[in-house]
């Protein structure tokens, strides 16, 4: 069996079927290695050669290599510093990593035929839950029961409290679901998008005819949604990133 080329090429769902490449099963448990393990694996391959060969031969001139990682280590240094002040740096490893792990299996999403991990919600809530256990644990390891005070912000009327606490505590446990939800909302249908306008494209030109005319408008059409699609994918990772700052920086400063 191949296992990149579907077998259902016009199917814009068959592109998120999860495949078994390794039938692994222990205890009655499914611990089979599948192509969004694989793409997973091969994300983080992929980021920690880059890094890697990067900082390999490092130089006082820099090669373009380096330079690319030296901006994506700066990028990601300036974005931590400005969302959680210079106290928010101790997490900037977490942040770093998370932000290149996203950015890298949205990046070979857009490879024709490959799988794109951050399309099931599966894996941006397992992100998303470790985001919020990270800002749950340390707000507590730091700051004991004062973290609460994230939930009652001070200089309201007392009175008003009955009414934030409640909506403070919702929308703080809300998190998870919308920064999970976020990620795979945007993957998903911009990759269903990309695929009908491919399909679209195919079907014209195969209906021959008046259709033939109207084919290059579809394929322009699939060019710009392409486009966008990685403006999109890199844009994602900063937003799933930026939030995470936002968030660390609650455990950090409760008191707000």
């Amino acid at each position: 069996m191949n296992l990149f080329m579907p077998s259902v090429a016009l199917d814009p769902i068959h592109q998120f079927k999860i495949t078994k490449w390794l039938d692994f099963n222990v205890g009655g448990i499914d611990l089979s290695f599948t192509n969004a393990s694989g793409f997973m694996a091969f994300g983080v391959i992929l980021t920690i050669a880059f890094f890697g060969f990067a900082a390999s031969k490092g130089q006082l001139v820099p090669s373009r290599l380096q330079s690319l990682a030296e901006i994506g280590y700066g990028f990601v240094a300036d974005m931590v510093r400005g969302a959680a002040g210079e106290e928010g740096l101790k997490f900037f490893p977490f942040v770093f990593t998370l932000f290149f792990f996203i950015f890298f299996a949205n990046m070979i999403g857009m490879v024709p035929y490959a799988f794109t991990t951050t399309s099931h919600i599966i894996v941006t809530a397992a992100l998303a839950l470790l985001v919020i256990s990270i800002v749950i644990g340390y707000g507590f390891y730091k700051n004991g029961f004062k973290f609460l005070k994230l939930f009652a912000p001070s200089g309201a009327p007392f009175i008003i409290y009955f009414l934030l606490v409640p909506i403070e505590i919702i929308s703080f446990f809300a998190r998870p679901l919308t920064l999970s939800l976020r990620l795979f909302a945007n993957m998903l249908a911009g990759h269903i998008m990309l695929k009908l306008f491919a399909g679209f494209t195919v079907a014209l030109i195969a209906a021959g005819g008046a259709y033939v005319v109207i084919a290059p408008f579809a394929f322009a059409m699939g060019v710009a949604l392409n486009a966008l699609e990685l403006l999109v994918a890199g844009l994602q990772a900063y937003v799933f990133a930026i939030l995470t700052c936002v968030y660390l920086n609650d455990a950090l400063h409760p008191a707000h």
